[in-house]
């Protein structure tokens, strides 16, 4: 085997014994400068290194490995064991072969771990062993690299390639589907058109009902395709300067009777002093509707739909409170998935759609919900004074 490399200060230690005070003196010196530039090097890295024995007792850590361990103060002397809870089971047998022997390998590890403190994050985990120090006791070099960003990013990359194969799938179905509904509808016109020219009686009567509801059952799949298209290939917005107490004004105005049939009392508190925002009218508009909708959907007769709105320097908001039935727990953090409805012969499309919506406005949509109680959906809107800093 090749001998060891020897350098200067390996020859000076080598005949530590015959320096003098002063050769000692300078010697510390220059150990200690040497030290603490190598010291300044590792800390500048944003990589965490840590030295640990065997036991996992830690010898050495730079200040990323103290941050990534979630550690303000030095970890030396720590056991890594117990300040990682878990690790050291993960690295499993590698850790307890018998590689004692001259020129036998020393395992090299690899392993990605999750922290939850001080903030949920994943780290890459890179261990190799050495021998060193007197006696030739082992060590480990182990670097630690936070990775949760780039996990994410490429999860997120992921899914939306998943998410679009998906959607673009499900576009084409959904667009060969309008064919024969078109035909459908076309020839269930002409049967309509010829049962009229035929005599009155029970018989006409009842396959005319049959009619009536088969022109029903494909009006609604219809309008779940134009709902599911609009919601996968939503328009850019037209952005124009507008109002939202009167956008909602004439959103409520088209719903009033249905409200009215409904028993479902609406207190909108608006203010002409609301600040303006930038949004595409006609796509707000569908946002309104599509709120209220499943607030009085959710609501008995004698319900009440409460609106109200507040801002601060940067957003407007929307408040729209029902007095329905609530929402499960389980069932709120799928409110967004498309298809998840808890409404008989709901597509669960609406919210996808409205999430859709804001996101283009640079707005977000929020849902709290009580069982019992009833639920507040919140729509915040950039102010138009403030949209380009809040997009940066």
């Amino acid at each position: 085997m090749p001998g060891k490399k020897h350098t200067s200060l390996d020859r000076v230690l080598g005949r530590l014994d015959t320096l003098d005070a002063v050769n000692l003196a300078q010697l510390v010196q220059r150990l200690a400068r040497e030290r603490g530039l190598f010291e300044d090097i590792f800390n500048t890295l944003q990589e965490g290194v840590l030295v640990i024995g065997t036991g996992g007792e830690i010898e050495y850590a730079n200040e990323a490995a103290q941050r990534l361990i979630g550690l303000s103060e030095s970890v030396q002397g720590e056991i890594l064991w117990r300040l990682v809870p878990g690790l050291r089971s993960s690295l499993g047998a590698a850790l307890d072969g018998d590689h004692d022997g001259e020129g036998a390998a020393l395992p090299v590890m690899a392993r990605e771990f999750e922290l939850a403190y001080p903030e949920p994050r994943t780290v890459r985990l890179y261990m190799v062993p050495f021998t060193g120090g007197s006696g030739g006791d082992r060590r480990y070099a182990v670097i630690l690299s936070d990775i949760t960003r780039d996990k994410q990013s490429t999860e997120e990359r992921i899914e939306n390639e998943r998410t679009s194969s998906i959607l673009l799938l499900a576009a084409g179905v959904a667009h060969e589907l309008g064919n024969p509904l078109n035909s459908l509808t076309i020839h269930l016109q002409l049967i309509e058109r010829k049962l009229k020219k035929l005599k009155a009686s029970s018989e006409a009567d009842s396959v005319s009902e049959s009619l009536r509801v088969c022109r029903g059952e494909v009006a609604r799949l219809d309008g779940i395709i134009s709902n599911f298209l609009e919601a996968i290939r939503p328009r850019t917005p037209d952005l124009a300067e507008t109002s939202l107490a009167e956008v909602l004004a004439e959103v409520l105005s088209f719903q009033q009777n249905e409200l009215a049939d409904r028993g479902i009392a609406v207190e909108a508190e608006t203010t002409a002093e609301l600040p303006s925002i930038m949004a595409d009218r006609n796509q707000l508009k569908q946002v309104f509707f599509n709120v209220t909708k499943n607030a009085m959907e959710a609501m008995q007769p004698g319900g009440r739909l409460r609106i109200r709105t507040r801002t601060d320097d940067d957003h407007v908001y929307l408040l729209f409170g029902d007095t329905g039935s609530g929402i499960k727990q389980e069932d709120l953090v799928r409110l967004f998935q498309p298809y998840h409805t808890t409404k008989p012969g709901g597509h669960g499309l609406g919210l996808m759609i409205v999430q859709r919506i804001l996101r283009e406005h640079g707005g977000q949509v929020g849902i709290e919900s009580k069982e019992g109680v009833g639920t507040v959906v919140t729509l915040q809107f950039p102010r138009k004074d403030r949209r380009v800093r809040m997009l940066r």
